[in-house]
């Protein structure tokens, strides 16, 4: 396709020199960073790499766009040197050479070459192949095209880059964690398949080998860019996964250290352990006992029946003690948790056992201290000798002392005495 006449009015001299010098500082900053970006160390990597999933998809679509950055580039150099040469010709260049350089330096004067299409080779057609005519630019839109690759190709190689730097290094100082809790692990006989903190253990080694390798792999994946950002690499790593393995091996190291404190502490938990049931055993012989007494003093009471000693938590303390003697910790550490949890419960229990079979008993007392106390107040009013205060006084006093009390009678007996007292009281008072 032929060019038409130079685009717009033609450059002066003066504008001439100032574009080439422009454009020179610009072909000088686009070839430093092309260069960095060809000694990136993200570079080399990706290009070492067995890459899977996203990553192989954008680091294969990242180097057919460096490919096309150097094309860029190497047809920018030639324009520019094919430029040079022509102001090179004359100190003042005449119109026919400014108008040149002016379609040069302001038209679309250079062709990019269409990159190959990707994929295997297609058989040759007769005759020479046709080339792709490629695409027109001005100098200055090349420049922009080639910023625009350069922009999207350090993206990817710092995105990886920066997963590379920071995942795989964390990731194998959690391993190394890992090594040391599964050593401390199988010393206290945390095992999978035996304790749950072995299997979780055994849970975070599989994550951990699978976040590894695909971190490796695949880092992109483990890229979450800036928001709002169009600065390339801005962003950060993905460590949800990493996060969770690290919180999981966090609980699983102290489930191990409370199995170490177990073998530290047991004898003392065992200690109080028996103390604690050996109480529980007193309690419930002292609340059979009073049941007996409660049986044969008070009549026409419901006394509630008190349970035999907790056998069961004995046997499952003789295990406890077998399990320490063993060294089987991993077994011993929720086994005493379970116990001393039960064994309080248990003493509980045995003190409502003994307060509620006792109860009639103290009825009784308590009944007693009322009469007592109402006797004791007419004497001090001189109706000690009252007849009916005597007679419902000695009533009362020979149902709370007799065996076996009628508790219910015993307490109508007492308020009538009680009503009776008050009422002589009450007059002895007005008179």
């Amino acid at each position: 396709m032929g060019v038409a006449g130079p685009p717009g009015p033609v450059m002066d001299r003066d504008e001439v020199d100032r574009a080439l010098a422009r454009l020179g500082a610009e072909h000088k900053a686009v070839e430093d960073s092309l260069l960095a970006l060809q000694d990136h160390a993200g570079r080399r990597l990706l290009e070492g790499a067995a890459l899977t999933g996203t990553t192989k998809e954008r680091w294969d679509a990242t180097e057919r766009s460096i490919a096309l950055l150097w094309t860029c580039f190497d047809v920018y150099t030639e324009a520019l040197r094919a430029a040079r040469e022509v102001r090179a010709r004359r100190r003042w260049p005449g119109h026919e050479e400014l108008a040149e350089l002016t379609e040069r330096l302001r038209g679309e004067s250079v062709v990019v070459p269409a990159p190959a299409p990707p994929g295997p080779a297609r058989p040759p057609a007769e005759g020479p192949p046709a080339r792709a005519p490629g695409e027109r630019y001005t100098l200055d839109r090349l420049v922009a095209r080639m910023n625009e690759l350069y922009a999207r190709s350090l993206d990817v190689i710092v995105a990886a880059d920066a997963v590379w730097s920071a995942l795989p290094a964390r990731v194998d100082l959690l391993a190394a964690e890992l090594h040391r809790t599964r050593s401390l692990a199988r010393s206290v006989g945390v095992r999978p398949g035996e304790h749950p903190a072995g299997d979780d253990l055994e849970a975070v080694t599989e994550e951990l080998a699978a976040l590894r390798a695909e971190v490796v792999s695949d880092p992109l994946a483990f890229w979450r860019p800036a928001a709002g950002s169009s600065a390339p690499g801005a962003g950060r790593p993905d460590t949800d996964r990493y996060d969770r393995a690290a919180r999981a091996l966090e609980d699983v190291r102290r489930e191990i250290e409370a199995v170490l404190q177990v073998r530290q502490d047991s004898e003392s938990r065992l200690l109080r352990l028996r103390d604690l049931l050996s109480r529980a055993d007193r309690t419930l012989a002292e609340a059979r006992a009073a049941r007996v007494e409660v049986l044969a003093k008070i009549a026409a009471s419901e006394v509630p029946a008190v349970s035999g000693p907790p056998t069961a938590l004995h046997e499952r303390l003789a295990a406890a003690a077998e399990h320490r003697r063993h060294a089987r910790w991993h077994r011993l550490s929720p086994l005493l948790e379970a116990l001393e949890q039960e064994a309080e419960e248990e003493l509980l229990r045995a003190r409502d056992s003994l307060a509620a079979v006792t109860a009639p008993l103290a009825v009784r007392a308590g009944l007693r201290g009322r009469l007592d106390a109402f006797r004791a107040r007419t004497a001090r009013q001189g109706l000690a000798d009252d007849p009916v205060l005597s007679e419902r006084y000695d009533a009362a006093r020979r149902m709370l002392w007799s065996v076996p009390c009628d508790l219910r009678a015993a307490e109508q007996a007492v308020l009538r005495y009680q009503r009776a007292a008050s009422e002589a009281l009450s007059a002895g008072g007005r008179g």
